[in-house]
């Protein structure tokens, strides 16, 4: 059976052709989308639940693996696990572990923002890849369950560049990783088709008459932009190639709001922009990497040892302690996702109110931080110029005026992104798509038509 998957940096979902129909499938609680995140009590658990999902043995896989899956029966044994636990959790459950134990296990967000890391060593390419195939696997699982048929192709969508300095090298890692990932959950064929064009493409059946039209598609990790001929001259043909007049992408999205909310409105509270007794100011650095959470190499730093001694040792030299002492519970309590999802709450809030008091329990009884409609666009105004300009460059590039630009993805929604469009490009319909259903239905009708 054919499925397009949007195996999205924020959320995961999937679709299947019924009498003639896109159908989403519930793939958790009801919901048509599963959250990119994954918590597994120890990293070890990870390969140990793969090996025990695979279709069919591979011992390539179990050699290659082996040192791992030998730590992962220790690991077993010392929490306690029965041979029925995996330790493993995805989606909301994964995010409900995460906050009850954050300092206990390894936690995962939006994975599919590192897959194009330049300077990955094989042992980490070896790891997202399984990370991506336990979530390709309990995705799989859950579909299958609802269909009650087996799922055997799939169209994945992919964006313009997973890495704005990686170049196609990146992309071809960032591929043949989730290309691995989902041969090893079960998938025989495999295609994948660029974000935006997908979404273009549910966009375009609803069309009278050909158009013009740029699809800005602002996910989690990344933001791409199609220009795109379309309407019913178009639509028929098999090959759209010839059809697609530019396109443009960068690693930024949706998850880098999130972040820079929780820089510059919360890391005050943590002693942002205070200063040192010498009266220089505290390095900006510290709380960049705390916020980082989409960077393989922030948290690395932010969580070393070396970090957690020089933090300890600056308490002596700074003006506000007792500031610094919250960025030091951070650290030791491995509370930087939790910091940055209230980033992302507050971004959401702000599509309908005008300021959110935002509760920061968890750092300190009774903290809390009060944000305005100003404060959230002072913080993200730089990061949606950026996401501006890549449509800016999609139209150069196309050499014609959209007759429409189509909007999809959650932080396309923001009445701020489209003042900043509008500044950029002028005067242009703006059309609003599903915010997480028009990619993967339009994966889900070019499935439909490159497996026929």
């Amino acid at each position: 059976m054919k499925v397009g998957f949007d195996y999205g940096s924020s959320n995961c979902a999937m679709g299947v052709m019924q009498q003639g129909k896109v159908s989403l499938l519930q793939l958790e609680q009801g919901k048509h989308y599963l959250p990119s995140t994954m918590y597994a009590m120890h990293n070890t658990l990870v390969p140990t639940y793969v090996q025990q999902h695979l279709p069919q043995p591979d011992m390539s896989y179990t050699q290659s693996r082996q040192t791992l899956l030998n730590s992962a029966k220790q690991a077993k044994r010392d929490l306690d696990l029965d041979a029925s636990e995996s330790g493993v959790f995805f989606g909301q459950a994964a995010i409900d572990e995460y906050i009850e134990f954050p300092d206990e296990g390894f936690f995962v967000k939006s994975p599919k923002s590192f897959f194009g890391a330049v300077g990955l060593k094989p042992q980490q390419i070896a790891f997202f890849e399984d990370i991506a195939t336990a979530m390709m696997m309990e995705i799989k699982r859950r579909a299958e369950s609802q269909l009650q048929d087996s799922l055997t192709q799939t169209v994945i969508g992919r964006p313009v560049n997973f890495q704005s300095v990686g170049g196609e090298e990146s992309n071809q890692q960032a591929e043949q990783i989730l290309t691995t990932a989902a041969k090893r959950a079960g998938f025989k064929d495999v295609e994948f088709l660029f974000e935006p064009l997908a979404a273009g493409i549910e966009f375009e059946s609803s069309l009278q008459q050909d158009n013009n039209v740029l699809v800005v598609d602002i996910g989690g990790g990344t933001s791409d932009c199609s220009f795109v001929r379309m309407g019913p001259s178009y639509r028929g043909n098999a090959n759209r190639q010839q059809d697609f007049l530019a396109h443009t992408g960068k690693r930024i999205g949706g998850n880098d709001l999130d972040i820079a909310l929780a820089y510059h409105q919360l890391m005050p509270l943590c002693g942002l922009g205070s200063k040192m007794l010498s009266g220089l100011p505290m390095p900006n650095q510290l709380f960049l990497q705390a916020c980082r959470i989409n960077d393989v190499q922030s948290q690395l730093d932010f969580y070393s040892d070396k970090l957690a001694r020089d933090l300890s040792a600056m308490l002596r030299d700074v003006m506000e302690p007792e500031k610094l002492k919250r960025l030091i519970k951070i650290q030791q309590n491995k509370l930087t996702h939790q910091l940055v999802r209230e980033g992302e709450l507050t971004k959401i809030a702000m599509s309908e109110q005008t300021e959110r008091q935002v509760s920061l329990g968890f750092l300190e009884s009774q903290l809390t931080q009060s944000v305005t409609h100003q404060d959230f666009s002072d913080s993200v105004m730089s990061n949606l110029e950026q996401m501006a300009t890549l449509a800016k460059e999609a139209i150069k590039q196309a050499g014609v005026k959209p007759d429409t630009i189509f909007l999809t993805g959650g932080s396309a929604q923001s009445p701020l992104l489209k003042a900043t469009l509008s500044q950029l490009i002028g005067d242009v319909e703006m059309v609003n798509g599903d915010n997480f259903g028009s990619v993967t239905a339009g994966l889900t009708k070019w499935a439909e038509r490159v497996f026929a």
